[in-house]
């Protein structure tokens, strides 16, 4: 036994929790039983209603009827924006034909220099116009968070309607929570000065969606 095992044993057993499985299954059971609250009506268009709600989080947004088809999609957004041509990727999106578009991408977790990041997204959230993104090797956080530019597809089969939906379904398809869910509802945002809203103070200051595939 290393000397953090012992610290963290005596610790356990000062707080009398020690029987950590034990309350681990009481609390997985605790959750399997409650049924859901009160769900708002979101009829069928969800990748409509989607859109609507990103737009109205300042994320912009744009469509295109095949995955093949972002890659240039993002470098027209890029170019509008004089935003340049450096991109960096993470790996699930990486097979796209970044290169054909024009664009010098870099497949690694974003550093502090970098200025577009592209990412995939786990499912969106049409009752909030939301992303959710789960940390991974090929997926890493900072392409979300670092870059003044975040650029996510997002596949119009994995719009969900509301949280409790995105959380059934990430249960479904992994199991097990991964190190991070991040949420993103549009460009970072803060009103701490004189409740002035001021966009990219902790994050991107902006969003950009592309939807792939059919409604």
């Amino acid at each position: 036994m290393t000397a953090r095992d012992e610290i963290l044993q005596r610790v356990r057993a000062g707080v009398g929790k020690d029987d950590f499985a034990a309350r681990r299954a009481t609390a997985e059971a605790y959750l399997a039983a409650r049924s859901r609250g009160p769900q708002p009506s979101l009829g069928h268009e969800l990748a409509a209603r989607f859109r609507s709600k990103a737009e109205s989080l300042a994320s912009t947004v744009d469509a295109v009827a095949d995955p093949a088809e972002a890659p240039a999609a993002v470098a027209r957004y890029l170019a509008a924006g004089n935003l340049g041509k450096q991109i960096v990727l993470a790996a699930d999106i990486a097979s796209l034909d970044w290169s054909g578009a024009g664009l010098a991408c870099a497949v690694r977790g974003a550093e502090d220099a970098d200025r577009v990041g592209i990412s995939g997204c786990f499912c969106a959230i049409a009752e909030t116009g939301t992303l959710m993104l789960l940390s991974g090797p090929e997926t890493p956080a900072t392409i979300s968070l670092l870059p003044e530019t975040h650029i996510a597809l997002v596949p119009v089969s994995r719009i969900v309607g509301t949280m409790e939906e995105a959380f059934a379904l990430l249960r479904a398809e992994r199991g097990t929570l991964p190190r991070a869910v991040n949420f993103v509802s549009g460009p970072s945002r803060t009103g701490d000065i004189e409740q002035t809203i001021v966009l990219g103070a902790h994050g991107p200051c902006r969003v950009h969606l592309i939807l792939t595939g059919q409604s």
